[in-house]
């Protein structure tokens, strides 16, 4: 398969791209094309046939849910055996954006392969321009996870998506570095008070804010069980080299490049700009220290300049859990597979 990718950069140029787009999807294909937090693989929610080949694609796990995009609130009804109150708050209050609603779906609607088999879909409507466009000249919702290969760090670049899909996908849309940088929050509000089961781009705190209490998923006790949300139970976001998070502390950093050095090891470090080590090997940032959107915005990004290196290791600096903060730690915490970098 010969993969195309198209920048929307001027009137004409959208035009042509979008029908070729929705003439894609409509025919049963997949499409590459980004979101405010990443770029997605979209195929059409309701067709069952259509959204496997998304699995194929991303070589995903059947069990692993799929995020239903939309172009309008009130599509939303289409999908759901009822709208809850406090759906109504929260879509008014952050829709289009980063936030991923879980809740109770109607029956034979949408693929089963979305859902993995739950009573639960999860929704959301994406605030980037392309998006929206697309969705809306097509006129049907996208199941659409990350458009990278699964386990791998997720896209936030046209080029990323090209990388992982090239002869796995016919079009990719390009409109552009994504903005946020991780994926949406996943809200499950079909329990009280809701469950975050994905930290993202809207925070516990904006949430509290609004509608009270708010709590924040675990891990699953029972690996095998279906996770409810994607990222829940599979290693994601992970560089080809071994990856360890480290305490943002300058002497532990020093003292652990000295180690792997002694060992005849490189080391590749992701990390403020206020925690750069001349010592490093390759050191990528993600902007100042306590600004938590630039490190969400460029993780991975940076994630993906480590496999450009020829890093035995990489040391990931953590972060603190306010705002974004909990999304970074959450999608570094899975990138590392719980690994420490321990003196």
């Amino acid at each position: 398969m010969k993969t195309y990718s198209k920048m929307v950069d001027n009137p004409v140029d959208k035009d042509a791209v979008y029908a070729q787009a929705v003439d894609i999807l409509r025919s049963g294909g997949v499409v590459a094309f980004p979101t405010e937090t990443v770029y997605g693989l979209g195929a059409i929610a309701t067709d069952e046939k259509a959204v496997q080949r998304i699995f194929e694609a991303k070589g995903r796990p059947a069990d692993n849910p799929l995020i239903v995009h939309i172009g309008r609130k009130e599509d939303v009804a289409q999908y759901v055996a009822e709208i809850p109150e406090v759906a109504n708050t929260l879509m008014e209050a952050f829709w289009p954006g980063p936030l991923t609603l879980v809740m109770e779906k109607k029956p034979g609607v949408i693929a089963e392969t979305v859902t993995a088999g739950m009573h639960t879909v999860a929704i959301r409507m994406p605030d980037h321009p392309v998006a929206l466009q697309l969705l809306q000249k097509l006129e049907l919702p996208l199941a659409a996870p990350s458009a990278n290969r699964s386990g791998k760090p997720s896209p936030t670049e046209a080029a990323h998506v090209y990388h992982d899909l090239m002869g796995r996908v016919p079009l990719i849309i390009d409109g552009g570095a994504t903005g946020i940088g991780v994926e949406s929050t996943v809200l499950d509000i079909t329990v009280t008070p809701p469950v975050i089961l994905r930290p993202g781009g809207i925070v516990k705190e904006q949430l509290e804010e609004l509608i009270g209490t708010v709590h924040l998923a675990t891990k699953p006790n029972d690996v095998i069980e279906t996770p409810r949300a994607p990222g829940m139970k599979y290693t994601h976001y992970a560089p080809d080299a071994p990856l360890f998070v480290i305490e943002s502390d300058a002497a532990i950093i020093e003292r652990a490049l000295d180690t792997i050095h002694q060992q005849k090891k490189r080391a590749a470090i992701i990390g403020p700009d206020e925690l750069y080590t001349e010592k490093a090997d390759w050191y990528f940032s993600t902007g100042a220290m306590d600004n938590h959107e630039a490190m969400a915005t460029n993780l991975y990004k940076a994630i993906r300049q480590c496999d450009a290196t020829d890093a035995d290791m990489i040391l990931a600096i953590e972060t603190d859990l306010s705002g974004i903060g909990a999304a970074v730690m959450n999608r570094l915490d899975k990138a590392s597979d719980g690994k420490r970098f321990t003196e």
